[in-house]
């Protein structure tokens, strides 16, 4: 006497048998760009094409680019993750608030701007990895204050999404940030 289980995979197996044979998946996927790419050059066109604006500065320039950047934007008060380097924000002429204990959804509403680093980015998606690392903070951070000033070093761009998977730790949460938030199915505007 046959049991239940094996009568309903016996029928399983005779209705797969005249299937077509399985073939292997190529996993050889295209891990790096050609050398002739400028990654940097290719990360600011992508992510210029999300409509996001772009300032290219060295990191002794840094603190006054930023500056520029929040006074023309008309940021009064920015929230800022811990470990986020107080030189990003020492010429700006603006309140920092920490997120130390952690601020509720109305206060984050209530700031103007974030500012964070990033673990990676991603120049052929124009993709940017957060991963709650040092100068990250919680994924809050950067979906509830209007602005989100993002950090990128050009040494964290990489070419290809496989080559970022390979810098980044799969047991921490991620939050990938690639073009507008489709919002405007609710408010009618892409953010």
């Amino acid at each position: 006497m046959t049991s239940a289980r094996e009568e309903i995979l016996g029928r399983i197996a005779a209705a797969l048998a005249d299937r077509p044979e399985s073939r292997p998946v190529p996993r050889d996927y295209e891990r790096r760009l050609g050398p002739a790419i400028d990654i940097v050059e290719l990360f600011a066109e992508r992510v210029h094409d999300y409509r996001a604006t772009v300032h290219r500065t060295s990191i002794e320039n840094l603190p006054g680019t930023v500056a520029t950047i929040l006074a023309g934007l008309g940021v009064v008060r920015i929230v800022v993750p811990g470990g986020a380097p107080a030189a990003w924000l020492a010429d700006a002429d603006v309140e920092q608030v920490r997120d130390d204990p952690p601020l509720s959804v109305a206060e984050l509403d209530r700031i103007d701007a974030t500012i964070t680093g990033c673990a990676v980015a991603i120049a052929e998606t124009g993709t940017i990895v957060l991963d709650g690392g040092p100068g990250q903070g919680r994924r809050a951070l950067s979906l509830l204050p209007d602005r989100h000033l993002c950090i990128v070093p050009a040494d964290l761009i990489v070419g290809t999404v496989p080559e970022a998977l390979e810098r980044l730790d799969p047991r921490r949460a991620q939050t990938w940030i690639s073009g507008p938030s489709a919002t405007s199915d609710i408010e009618l505007q892409r953010v």
